[in-house]
């Protein structure tokens, strides 16, 4: 039997702990993510959303923010922004589109290549951008469709002029910071 967008609401609503995407017709329970790679996903959102929201280009949202895509899955990125233009006000349930953008971040039980798989899905989809950000090894890489992936290093600067001309943030700046001991 091959569940729906309707059923994921109505189990998320008897289970509001619990993190849940539907995928193919069958619901997935999400664990909770590591701290450092929730920080670092609360980092990048927080970049990208101090620079959007001045200039009122769009909603940026984080891992609660779920989107019902064309394919029907239900599905919920680390941080998502979705252009003004495409998504004028703020829906109650799920989206029902797929993100401009959506970003990944790698927690200690995520395997990369189910991550990759996530983000080729969104691509898939609508999805112009996909970013999965490793926080462990320091790096980012940008996925589009029919394109290679970029892999960005410390020392690099993150760009999306196609979709966000002028935004840009240094890789380093990612990252959890370290408190010096006294």
């Amino acid at each position: 039997m091959s569940l729906m967008a309707k059923d994921l609401e109505k189990l998320q609503s008897f289970c509001p702990d619990y993190q849940m995407e539907l995928v193919n017709g069958e619901i997935i329970v999400m664990s909770p993510s590591g701290y450092e790679s929730d920080e670092v996903a609360f980092r990048f959102g927080a970049k990208l959303w101090t620079w959007i929201d001045p200039r009122q280009l769009g909603r940026v949202t984080g891992s609660s923010a779920g989107f019902t895509l064309p394919n029907s899955d239900v599905r919920a990125p680390d941080v998502s922004f979705v252009l003004a233009e495409r998504l004028r006000r703020s829906p109650q349930s799920y989206a029902d589109l797929a993100p401009d953008l959506m970003v990944e971040v790698k927690s200690p039980n995520d395997a990369i290549e189910g991550l990759r798989k996530k983000i080729d899905d969104f691509l898939a989809q609508g999805t112009q951008v996909g970013i999965l950000i490793h926080p462990v090894k320091r790096w980012v890489e940008i996925r589009r469709p029919g394109q290679k992936p970029i892999v960005l290093k410390d020392g690099d600067v993150l760009t999306l002029p196609d979709l966000l001309p002028g935004w840009q943030v240094a890789i380093s700046d990612l990252w959890s910071p370290v408190f010096d001991e006294e």
